[in-house]
């Protein structure tokens, strides 16, 4: 199981000091770089990969050291620095190549690498053996069908090396399969751009084999690619976890805009952040770790920059206040959208501030151009990572449905779904938006008026499609 390395340097890694690190494996390896620059591959003359280093980062945000790498890691004052480096397994000499290259980096600029104990600054011999190439980011195993990449580090990031795997699988028409020790949790972002089939979260089964950490499914290794094997879910995956207390509250909404100058993107992301935690998002960024200070303004400049093309972005919140959200910004045929999934954490089911969430969505509605909302409770961690085991579901509390599909469908209409608890509008009354009230977060039953509503507002020309 590969290492990935990391330089935490309170100086900037310019251009000298990453030449020298570079030069761990000596002046004939070559470089590669992707098209924006983000990841740089350390190479052999014959093009074989051996390291791929991503671009030096600018963390601005307390905490993230903390959040992805753990509590202990001692990382320099705020801000300062990060140099992620992976290397390849198919390269014994790999390994102690990334850790060469972080290790010079400190050795020059200061600071510490992660893990503890992995940096070194001696020259890494490298065989002239013909290994061949690939035209692909490193990875441990490549077929006709699957990238597979090892992983294992306490916590895992949506890393700009990860979203170039993403990109690149997808455009060969390939899947990703992530292959982890147990003890590994996902972030939510790299949950999410995992997505479903045909990607997988492959988990080391400690009784032997492998199962998916998203589903529990077994799975073997066959025709190049993981699959499930029997039918059956992993022991591990299954086995009763201690009872929690925690509880994690997830808002994914929408919102559109009319297109104009004066447009700042973010700002109903910042709204629902306030009313929920007191205060704004602390940073903001396009993978992890997220290493801007939060502004709508510098997020809106990205997405115009990158636009008509959509813009991913990651937010998160102070370490005292779990909270992470991903959002996208894309131009539709109604205007320009914003699809935001806000995730909070809390330790207690009664911290949940399910009260609010009636004046949140009235906020969206009145000021942000509040299409959709869906809220949903789960029992699950507060420090939001993810177990490759079983959790609670998540289950509906509230939808909200914005006035243009209210006024779409008819208020009389939407106004009287089959379900027990009836809607309260929204907004300005003569085009009221509708919040649907569904549970409190405890009653599985929630799903089945959540499914009648939907099917009631599409049957009656409803464009929303409801989604946890």
């Amino acid at each position: 199981m590969t290492e990935d390395v990391i330089a935490l340097t309170p100086k900037m890694p310019d251009q000298a000091s990453l030449l020298a690190a570079l030069h761990a494996g000596g002046p004939d390896l070559e470089l590669t770089a992707t098209d924006d620059g983000a990841v740089v591959q350390l190479c052999t003359a014959e093009g074989r990969p051996l390291v791929s280093v991503e671009a030096p980062l600018l963390v601005h945000v307390p905490g993230e050291a903390g959040r992805l790498l753990g509590a202990q890691t001692a990382a320099p004052q705020a801000p300062y620095w990060w140099t992620e480096v992976r290397a390849s397994t198919a390269a014994p000499e790999a390994e102690p190549l990334a850790g060469s290259v972080c290790g010079r980096l400190t050795m020059l600029l200061g600071g510490t690498t992660w893990p503890p104990g992995t940096a070194h600054t001696t020259r890494v011999t490298v065989p002239d053996e013909p290994h061949g190439t690939q035209d692909f980011p490193i990875v441990d195993a490549l077929t006709d069908s699957t990238a597979v990449v090892l992983a294992d580090r306490p916590v895992l990031p949506l890393t700009a090396w990860f979203s170039d795997v993403l990109r690149a699988t997808a455009q060969s028409n390939r899947a990703l399969h992530l292959v982890t020790p147990p003890r590994v949790c996902l972030t939510l972002p790299l949950r999410t751009a995992l997505g479903g089939a045909p990607n997988r979260w492959v988990v080391q089964d400690p009784q032997g084999g492998y199962y998916d950490g998203l589903s529990g499914a077994r799975l073997g290794w066959r025709d190049g690619t993981f699959a499930p094997i029997d039918g059956t879910l992993a022991d591990a995956f299954t086995a009763e976890a201690a009872p929690t207390e925690h509880r994690q509250l997830t808002l994914a909404f929408r919102t559109v805009h009319v297109p104009g100058e004066r447009l700042v993107f973010g700002r109903a992301l910042e709204a629902a952040w306030r009313h929920l935690t007191g205060s704004p998002p602390v940073g903001w960024g396009t993978a992890e770790p997220v290493n801007l200070p939060w502004s709508p303004h510098q997020l809106t400049d990205l997405a115009r920059d990158r636009a008509p093309a959509p813009t991913q972005l990651v937010a998160v919140g102070a370490p005292d206040r779990p909270a992470i959200a991903t959002q996208r910004v894309a131009r539709t045929t109604a205007g320009v959208a914003e699809e935001v999934n806000l995730t909070l954490g809390y330790e207690r089911p009664q911290d949940v501030p399910l009260d609010a969430l009636e004046s949140l969505a009235a906020t969206l509605v009145t000021e942000h151009g509040l299409t959709t909302m869906l809220t949903t409770v789960r029992a699950a961690r507060a420090d939001l990572t993810l177990p490759p085991q079983v959790e609670g579901p998540p289950l509906p509390v509230s939808f909200t449905l914005g006035s243009r599909d209210v006024e779409r469908i008819g208020l009389p209409r939407a106004g009287r779904p089959p379900i027990a608890t009836q809607p309260r509008p929204l907004g300005s009354p003569p085009s009221p938006a509708l919040h649907y009230p569904l549970g409190d977060g405890t009653d599985p039953k929630a799903w089945n008026a959540l499914q009648t509503l939907g099917a009631y507002l599409r049957t009656a020309g409803g464009s929303t499609v409801l989604r946890p």
